[in-house]
């Protein structure tokens, strides 16, 4: 589940599945649950799920094959550290950016 902790819900996603690969929860080769799944499971959007996904791709950690899912690669080196600040930026604008295009359109549809 997502914590209201001010640490944006895909982060904490990605923490979370980053410690079972590392831990072997997730073993090597083995897919991820569904993006419908993970957005059950931790409360949140498909948005955010897709986001902390797409974190552990850039890390090396999971490749995605067409139609088949996302899975944890076979050859997954240790993840570097987390991602770097302009990254973050970016994944964080994205989503404000989703979240306000969300609100004009309600806005608009009241007028």
């Amino acid at each position: 589940m997502v914590k209201h902790t001010g640490r944006p819900g895909y982060l904490q996603i990605a923490d979370d599945l980053r410690e079972q690969i590392r831990g072997g929860a997730l073993a090597l080769g083995a897919p991820l649950p569904s993006t419908a799944q993970l957005a059950e499971r931790y409360g949140a959007s498909l948005s955010v799920v897709k986001m902390a996904v797409g974190i552990l791709r850039n890390e090396g950690l999971v490749v995605g094959q067409q139609g088949k899912g996302v899975f944890v690669r076979e050859d997954a080196a240790p993840a570097p550290p987390p991602a770097d600040e302009i990254t973050e930026i970016r994944l964080t604008l994205r989503e404000l950016s989703e979240r306000l295009a969300k609100v004009e359109a309600e806005l608009s549809e009241r007028r």
